[in-house]
């Protein structure tokens, strides 16, 4: 998802702005204050109980902010992404936002700030007030509200800074100058965010080959967890030795070897436009696993490929395979082929299933040449999800 907080003090004009973000990127808007307004306007409980504190310039209390941005992102769930424009106001907030978005499998993308001198936040907001009618818009209000605004919310600009992804934005000049720099900040974090690609598919369906092309057509690092632990087998490393009967029986290897090389991997390639995983998650457990990692370095899953072939097809391929160099010591018994497949469908397609609930997954027609799949897999990724990032 492309996640947006539009940030800066009353009368910056995020509303005007908001409105052409939403267009371009199709995005959810998640206006607060509108959202509250509405809900006086109607007389509902949540309104009543933020109705004083409002006509005083104050903020309303997190417990009903939670409630009202809950309900709104209930309400979209296959939205693309989300503007937030009013929130988060305070620190407290910007934790609330961060587990909102994990809980989503997703981030906040990008802060942008308006930026505007106090004296002309002054001019706009009493020229608003005479033209709107608006309560909120008197001279005491406006006061109180930037005063709000310097004590409360302008602390969690260093919070998202010390996240990297804070941008100053000037919020002087024309609607289509100020609409030209935010939207430049906002391709800038687009081209910096981490694309991570996940294969599934039966033994034997290419999840390979197309991993290795999908790596160099779109500048990712390709992890495979087989072909890493064949390597720790090969170099007779600690863990090479733990793995080896696991990877001869092609049954799953213990997470907790998985999760240190993966982990390494990442480490040493962080300056990557992202990661492709192949053999991993295989299991439900591998599939909290991985959001664990990619969460600790600020990132997620952007999207899931499914690589559909018929058991008797992938049967045929790994026999196929077994008469070649590129065999595998699990390609040499039928038995164990049966196994393999058997142990796909009983605990992959549950990890496959986890990303489909959270509206990641793509199934692909995994028949056909090389180049026929790789085309299936790449026209989905550009026409959806680079068009309507994730």
């Amino acid at each position: 998802m492309l996640n947006i907080a539009l940030f800066g003090p009353p009368g910056a004009g995020k509303g005007t702005q908001s409105s052409r973000l939403v267009e371009k990127y199709n995005l959810t808007y998640i206006s607060t204050g509108d959202i509250l307004r509405e809900e006086i306007k109607e007389g509902t409980v949540l309104g009543m109980k933020a109705k004083d504190v409002i006509e005083k310039g104050g903020l309303a209390s997190d417990e009903i902010i939670v409630q009202i941005i809950e309900a709104k992102i209930k309400r979209n769930p296959y939205a693309n992404g989300f503007l937030f424009d009013g929130f988060p106001r305070t620190i407290v907030q910007a934790y609330i936002l961060e587990g909102m978005l994990f809980k989503m499998n997703t981030r906040l993308t990008c802060m942008l700030s308006l930026e505007v001198p106090k004296k002309e936040l002054m001019k706009r907001l009493h020229e608003r007030g005479k033209s709107s009618g608006r309560a909120d818009d008197t001279e005491e209000v406006i006061q109180n509200r930037l005063k709000e605004y310097d004590e409360k919310t302008y602390p969690v600009a260093k919070f998202y800074k010390d996240k990297g992804i804070y941008n100053g934005i000037n919020g002087i000049g024309t609607l289509d100058d100020v609409f030209k720099r935010l939207d430049a900040a906002v391709q800038k974090s687009l081209e910096d965010r981490w694309v991570n690609l996940i294969l599934f598919g039966y033994p034997g369906s290419g999840k390979g080959t197309q991993a290795r092309m999908l790596a160099e057509r779109y500048n990712l690092h390709y992890i495979s967890t087989g072909k890493i632990l064949r390597q720790e087998i090969k170099d007779n490393t600690d863990i090479g030795k733990l793995a080896k009967p696991y990877m001869e029986k092609g049954a799953i290897v213990p997470d907790e070897y998985a999760i240190k090389l993966i982990e390494r991997k990442m480490e040493e390639n962080h300056k990557s436009n992202g990661f492709i995983f192949k053999g991993f998650p295989r299991t439900m457990v591998q599939a909290y696993i991985l959001d664990g990692m990619l969460h600790k370095v600020g990132s997620t899953i952007t999207s899931v490929f499914e690589l559909k072939i018929s058991a008797t097809e992938a049967v045929k391929r790994l026999v196929d395979r077994s008469k070649t160099d590129q065999k595998r010591p699990y390609d040499m018994q039928i038995e164990t082929i049966i196994s393999r497949l058997e142990e796909y469908e009983q605990r992959t397609l549950m990890a496959k299933d986890f990303y489909d609930k959270k509206h990641l997954l793509h199934v692909v027609d995994g028949q056909g040449t090389e180049e026929e799949v790789l085309k299936r897999i790449t026209d989905r990724f550009d026409n959806t999800i680079l068009r309507n990032p994730r």
